[in-house]
């Protein structure tokens, strides 16, 4: 097992166990977010009616659905590699931001569509942290420093 797999001697050691729990759910929120993401990606890939009508009700013409499509694979295919993740959510990151641009200037609800991408979001970068190691020391919150001389 490599650095980091479930089961490596960090897992036995104190709070090993804690850390097993916490990369699993890392890989259930990111589960989650794969499944929207998959599923919304072959809708746009094989065109599927309801994605041409719902893209084409934001603005967007027919004819820029399947390459969103395949600009959706390459980003899930990033995510989904350990070593490329980090640069997979950033890339989903921008694909979702222009998804609540949009909302946003449509003016459609705020909880149900412009936040929406904003909670898959959350969903990719909170299952990074947890099961990424490097995620997770890189967004580690510095301690409290005293400002006492």
């Amino acid at each position: 097992m490599g650095v980091g797999a479930v089961g490596s001697a960090a897992d036995i050691a104190p709070g090993g166990a804690t850390r097993t729990l916490a990369r699993r759910t890392g890989w259930v929120l990111t589960g989650i977010a794969v499944m929207f993401l998959a599923w919304d990606m072959a809708m746009k890939l094989f065109l599927i009616p309801q994605a041409v009508d719902g893209t084409a009700q934001l603005g967007y013409p027919v004819s820029v659905i399947r390459p969103l499509g395949l600009v959706q694979l390459g980003c899930l295919i990033l995510y989904l590699i350990p070593r490329t993740a980090p640069l997979g959510a950033v890339l989903w990151t921008g694909y979702l931001g222009g998804a609540v641009a949009t909302h946003v200037r449509l003016e459609n609800p705020l909880f149900s569509h412009v936040l929406f991408p904003t909670y898959v979001a959350a969903l990719l970068w909170g299952g990074l942290w947890l099961r990424d190691a490097r995620v997770h020391r890189l967004l580690q919150p510095e301690p409290v420093r005293s400002t006492h001389v």
